[in-house]
Formats: structure tokens, C-alpha cells, sequence
């Protein structure tokens, strides 16, 4: 059987564009950024990895690759950090993963002692003290699926699928064997613990999270300015706070805030309500609030730092599709290709991953043309350095199904920059930059003849034979367009 691990490489392989975003954006290390939680669900089905039993495996075959490579390699670092993301948000324990002992750390001292798989939770891992039983049949801790969904989750951890109901039932004749099984081995269950403190720090957070709301709507400049600052801290921490911001009515003072004249309010609000649209139910709440809008006037005039987590904003509330029109039709575009035009590092990326999504709206391509998108995707295609190749590459295909922006790429300069690439570029920037040239071919055959003078044909000769599976696909395209327009050396 293959690993998950062979699986995953296999998909990246022939990842579609939106795949390659949703890597950059998992993989960003930028401060007070987190993985939007629609796109890490995404990224795992799309990987095959979106079930306890997937990364179960997945975390055996990367303990192997670790031991062939040197768990010190960066790529295996990158594969953890990834696997760690796909475990939070199915609620399983993030443990150390290149640890020798596949046993939970609980049950670390009964090395010689195997506990049937079936006795222990597919959340924790550990053995269960009070199984239920879910709407789809499957049986999980008590109190670990109950964190499930408060947590706002609707399906079920191990099978993924939606369930009907949220009752859950005891599995009283699993309890049973587990006792018998215990009593034989002189195992004994770990005490559960006290909840009594946890409920009291959930209730005092809760308690400071209501008054801290309060106090956005101080008349005193260094109590909002506190509160705000704190608030954008709290939204960072966990799926459970951000629920509990957004319950004590804070996305309203916080949109309110966006329009304020302290940049550092205004800074913390909209890094705070980046945060909180982690939360698929508060993207729709700051929608409603008719937030978009303050967002995109931060973006044109705010600190560097808030034009940053503005554009993040928009992009994270993008993947509601009907934000892309709003987006677009509050004329958040220009200022996006602005920021990517002039913006530090991490503001290009952002404004990068923002108008992608943008641009996967039809009437939203030709909005970015008119912005003049063109002109820096193509200085960050000439500036390697900035390690944003194959985003630039992912837009410009996306432009490239319109006509308007085939005309702003047809310009023989750019047609040499894709031939370059071809030639020298990373199998992912190759495949991509075969893309781009094959759909500018499809509709004008001049640029095949250009792409000739450059010297692409060897190239795509190579690609068509030992290319990644889709670039392979998009060179033998093209040297089937060299061939109907006989012009084939």
C-alpha cells in the first residue's frame, strides 16, 4: 500500500493553481498571521489527508522519511508543520511527531503493554474513559468530542462526513470491555481531570473578553487603545476565543474602529478582525457589518503594517465568493496592486494571495488589468529573489483566459521571461510558465514563433518526457500547436 506521504506527492504533482495558493498561505510564517481554516480543510482533502486514520499514517511514513533524510531537513520540517495544521483542525493532539514512541504520552509507562486500537480515542489517542456514540457511528471520548463541537465543528472527526444530529449516545458495551480489559491487565485508567479550574479560567476569560469590548467603546483614548491591543492578542490564540469575541458584540466597535484617526487602533483592529475571520461564522458576521469597505480605506492609507493585514483581511473574507464581487465593487483592486507594486515583501505576498482569489472571478480579471496588475506580477517574475514566481505565474494564467490580458502580455520581453523560466526554473515554476505560454499560444500563433527564436522547443521536448504529470500535459499542447502551425525546427 502506498503512504499517505507518496500520495500527497503525487497530488502536488498535478496541483491546480488554487492548491499552490493554499500551500503558500499554510506555509506563510508572517507575525500574527494563522492559516484560514477553510483553506488547511481544503488543503487536506485535496491531499487525502482529511481523516485521524490518513494522518495516522501519515505520521508513520514521515517518522520513516525522517530517518532517511535527517529530521533537520528543511523539507521535512515544512511536511510536520503541515501535518501539525491538518491534526489541529480535526482536534487530534499536536504531539512530536519525530518522538521514537508512537504510544501517547499518557500511556508512556506501559511500554510492554498494547491497548487495542478500538479502546482508544480517534481525537487524543488515548484510551477512553466514557465512549459515546456520534451520529455516524463512530465512537469518540465524551468529553473530547463535546470540545469538537463547541468548537462549531458539524461532522464528524474521523469520517469527515456532516452529521444529522449532535446527540451522542454511551457505548456502554465498549465501556464494558475496556473495564474487563483493564481489570485483566491491571491497567489502570488515568483519573479525569478536575474540570472545576478549567471552567473557572474559561469563565474569568470569558469575563475579561466581555469587559475588554466594553472598553472599544471607552471615551478614554488609552483604555480603547489598550483594549483593542488586547483583543487582537486574544483572537490569536484559539478557535474557542475568537467564538466568544465575536459573541460579546465585538466585530461591530471593532469595524467602528477601523475609521478611527489612531493608526495604532486602527492597526489592531484590523489585524483583529483578520483573526477572527479565521472563524467561518465571523467572516459573515464582519461581513454583515459592512466592514469591506473601512478595510479597503485602511489598505489605501493606513500604516504599512495595516495596509499588510488589510490586504490578509480581504483575502481571508474573499473566500466567501460573494465578497470577491463586493470586494471588487468597493474598488479594492487598485489599491491591492498598489500594495504589490510598492508594498515590503510580506505586502506583496498578501496582495498576491488577495488578488488571486480575486481573480477567480471573471469580471474581477478585467478590473486587475485596468488596475495595471500586469506590470509588477512581471517584476516579481524578473526578481527571483522575492520567491513569488510561481504566485505571479498562477495570476497571469488566470488573466491570460481573457482577452484584454493577453494583449497586456503579448510583448515579446515577457514571452522571453516565459521561455527563461522554462528553461531554467523549478519544476513547479516550469510547469506553470508552460501553462501561461500555452493558453497565449492557443489564441496567437506569433507567440509560438517567438517562443522558437528564444529556443523553447528543447525545452519542451524535456518537460513533454520528465516534467511534472501536468506540466508534461501543457508542453505536449504546445509542441501539438508547433505542429499544426507547422513551425517545428
Amino acid at each position: 500500500m502506498l503512504t499517505q506521504l507518496t500520495r500527497a506527492k503525487k497530488r502536488t504533482d498535478t496541483q491546480d493553481i488554487e492548491l499552490a495558493v493554499d500551500l503558500m498561505a499554510v506555509s506563510s510564517k508572517t507575525d500574527e498571521r494563522n492559516a484560514d481554516i477553510a483553506i488547511v480543510e481544503r488543503l487536506a482533502k485535496k491531499l487525502d489527508l482529511h481523516t485521524v486514520e490518513d494522518l495516522k499514517i501519515e505520521t508513520i511514513a514521515v517518522k520513516k522519511l525522517s530517518k532517511e533524510r535527517g529530521s533537520t531537513a528543511e523539507s521535512i520540517q515544512q511536511i510536520i508543520q503541515l501535518l501539525n495544521k491538518f491534526k489541529q483542525v480535526l482536534g487530534m493532539e499536536i504531539t512530536n511527531v519525530l518522538d521514537d514512541t508512537d504510544t501517547p504520552q499518557k500511556l508512556s509507562k506501559c511500554h510492554s503493554l498494547v491497548i487495542p486500537h478500538e479502546f482508544l480515542c480517534p481525537i487524543t489517542l488515548e484510551i477512553m474513559r466514557d465512549p459515546v456514540i456520534v451520529a455516524s457511528g463512530q465512537t469518540f471520548e465524551r468529553e473530547s468530542i463535546q470540545k469538537w463541537f463547541d468548537s462549531n465543528h458539524r461532522t464528524c472527526p474521523k469520517t469527515r462526513q456532516t452529521l444529522a444530529h449532535l446527540s451522542v449516545a454511551p457505548n456502554y458495551a465498549l465501556k464494558n470491555l475496556i473495564t474487563q480489559w483493564c481489570e485483566k491487565n491491571n491497567f489502570h485508567l488515568p483519573k479525569k481531570e478536575d474540570q472545576a479550574s478549567s471552567r473557572k479560567f474559561f469563565v474569568d476569560h470569558e469575563d475579561e473578553i466581555s469587559c475588554l469590548v466594553e472598553q472599544l467603546s471607552s471615551s478614554q483614548l488609552e483604555v480603547q487603545r489598550k483594549a483593542v491591543k488586547n483583543i487582537r492578542v486574544l483572537s490569536k490564540e484559539n478557535p474557542e476565543t475568537r467564538v466568544l469575541i465575536a459573541k460579546h458584540g465585538a466585530i461591530p466597535r471593532l469595524v467602528k474602529l477601523l475609521s478611527y484617526p489612531d493608526s495604532k487602533i486602527q492597526e489592531h483592529a484590523v489585524t483583529a478582525l483578520l483573526n477572527l475571520s479565521i472563524d467561518e461564522s465571523n467572516k459573515r458576521l464582519i461581513t454583515d457589518e459592512h466592514a469591506i469597505p473601512a478595510i479597503i480605506e485602511v489598505l489605501q492609507n493606513g500604516s504599512m503594517e495595516s495596509k499588510e493585514n488589510s490586504a490578509a483581511a480581504l483575502f481571508s473574507l474573499s473566500m466567501l465568493d460573494e465578497n470577491k464581487v463586493t470586494i471588487a465593487l468597493e474598488n479594492g483592486i487598485p489599491p491591492l496592486v498598489d500594495l504589490l507594486q510598492d508594498g515590503t515583501i510580506r505586502g506583496k505576498r498578501d496582495a498576491v494571495t488577495a488578488l488571486f482569489s480575486l481573480s477567480l472571478n471573471q469580471l474581477n480579471k478585467v478590473r486587475a488589468i485596468e488596475a495595471g496588475i500586469v506590470p509588477p506580477l512581471m517584476l516579481l517574475l524578473e526578481d527571483k529573489k522575492l520567491g513569488m514566481v510561481d504566485e505571479a505565474l498562477s495570476i497571469l494564467l488566470l488573466l491570460a483566459t481573457h482577452a484584454e490580458g493577453r494583449h497586456e502580455m503579448g510583448q515579446l520581453s515577457f514571452i522571453q521571461t516565459l521561455v527563461d523560466i522554462i528553461k531554467d526554473g523549478t519544476p513547479k515554476n516550469k510547469e506553470c510558465a508552460t501553462s501561461v505560454l500555452l493558453e497565449l499560444s492557443s489564441n496567437n500563433y506569433s507567440h509560438i514563433l517567438a517562443a522558437l527564436q528564444f529556443g523553447v522547443y528543447e525545452h519542451l521536448v524535456e518537460i513533454a518526457e520528465s516534467g511534472t504529470n501536468r506540466a508534461q500535459r501543457k508542453a505536449n499542447g504546445l509542441l501539438q500547436l508547433m505542429s499544426k502551425s507547422e513551425q517545428i525546427p
